[in-house]
């Protein structure tokens, strides 16, 4: 009884049967924004992919970007119309800014969470963990 269930023979028979670790690639991206400017306007076409990729309104996220541009802008179709010309660069280093605050959850920093107002007050409730932490409102 010993040689059947001796330590390397075991440890031998679990490794075979472990499937092979992959190299760990990250479950979520952030977007990045396809921009193109036509005069004095600048466009992200492809906005309400992100959106969806964010999981979150178009509102919140054109509203966050209009605000911290400090311009106009508007939604027409999937694409955001901004008024004033702006880099790509400096709307996706805003995206990066909006997913670290509004979306990826402060503790286990997983993308599922979701936005919870309860009064004057807005909660980053993370599904994966239970964290609840608050946010600055838009």
């Amino acid at each position: 009884m010993g040689d059947i269930f001796d330590y390397s023979s075991l440890l031998e028979r679990a490794l075979r049967y472990t499937p092979k670790q992959k190299v760990r690639g990250e479950r979520f991206e952030i977007p990045t924004a396809k921009v193109i400017t036509i005069g004095n306007r600048t466009i992200i076409q492809n906005f309400s992919e992100i959106c969806d990729i964010l999981r979150r309104e178009p509102k919140h996220l054109s509203r966050f970007l209009l605000r911290e541009l400090g311009t106009a802008g508007s939604m027409e179709g999937d694409m955001l119309v901004l008024q004033g010309r702006f880099q790509s660069g400096t709307i996706n280093r805003l995206i990066k800014i909006y997913t670290r605050t509004y979306v990826l959850c402060p503790i286990c920093k997983s993308p599922d969470t979701k936005l919870v107002k309860e009064r004057r007050l807005t909660f980053l409730v993370c599904e994966a963990c239970g964290a609840v932490s608050s946010v600055r409102p838009l």
